[in-house]
């Protein structure tokens, strides 16, 4: 039985069937609109999950949005747009990253501040990087929710994997979507968070909180590679997590050497000598 749950009017969410460590109970696919619908992440691919979206839309699928392509999102999008005939629409994959979906293709590229008109009201795009080079958010305007994909999620801190992650860009776009003051956020993954302010600030605050223990353990430990600052950094964390703290780890140190603050020498780090 497709787990369904209604939303608000003209809003619903289908979870997909794909719980892992990485996504939690599953992706979130959601259904905007009743008259004519737009399918935001339909997810991996996933027969019965296919069937499921067509099967309980009650109108017809004109659009398949993507947030961002990576493999939990994305890849149902092409094979639900040949059986509908829907238009897709988002950013295109990264060509020199691993782990993406390099099958999406949109029909529509969309920039920040596009938007689509949807039962007559109206979708915006709001570009966010940081999680994905390629990230977007969607804003329904008249319910001021966003749909936030991999941007932020419920009840964790999403993993920030360079080169594609950048975590300098991560912040700068979760303050751009703070300062949309949204009722509410629909994330990819858990249950809708209303209240996004809180939320929000204590992400911006958890990954600075982290960046200052990375200063304090280059300080400590000058001249060790990423993985060697994990313990120092993540003493909080499973080892057996350990190489996705690593990910997010190397994207503080990018981003302090972005600021003039970290230096890299090979494949091992120092404070720079303006932070000393």
């Amino acid at each position: 039985m497709p787990s369904l749950t209604e939303l608000a009017p003209g809003l619903r969410r289908l979870l997909a069937p794909n719980p892992s460590m990485m996504t939690g109970p599953g992706t979130n696919t959601y259904l905007i609109g009743s008259k004519e619908i737009a399918v935001l992440d339909p997810g991996p691919i996933i027969e019965s999950h296919l069937q499921a979206i067509q099967d309980i839309a009650g109108a017809p699928i004109r659009w398949v949005l993507v947030t961002h392509t990576h493999p939990d999102h994305s890849p149902a999008a092409m094979a639900l747009a040949k059986a509908t005939g829907a238009e897709l629409l988002g950013r295109l994959p990264p060509t020199d990253c691993q782990h993406q979906d390099r099958s999406f293709i949109p029909d529509r590229v969309l920039d920040d501040g596009d938007q689509l008109i949807v039962d007559g009201v109206a979708i915006e795009a709001i570009l966010t990087p940081g999680h994905a080079s390629n990230h977007l958010c969607y804003r329904h305007c008249e319910l001021n929710w966003i749909f936030t994909g991999d941007h932020v999620i419920d009840g964790s801190t999403v993993v920030i994997n360079p080169p594609d992650g950048n975590m300098k860009h991560y912040l700068e776009s979760l303050a751009s979507v703070r300062d949309r003051v949204p009722v509410a956020l629909a994330p990819g993954h858990g249950e809708i968070i209303h209240d996004p302010e809180r939320v929000i600030n204590w992400i911006i605050d958890h990954r600075l909180q982290r960046e200052n223990k990375v200063i304090a353990a280059l300080a400590d430990n000058p001249g060790l590679s990423s993985l060697e600052l994990v313990p120092h950094v993540y003493e909080d964390v499973d080892k057996q997590l350990y190489g996705w703290a690593e990910r997010s780890l190397l994207a503080h140190l990018l981003k302090l050497e972005q600021d003039q603050a970290a230096v890299q020498a090979g494949n091992v780090w120092s404070l720079s000598e303006a932070k000393e």
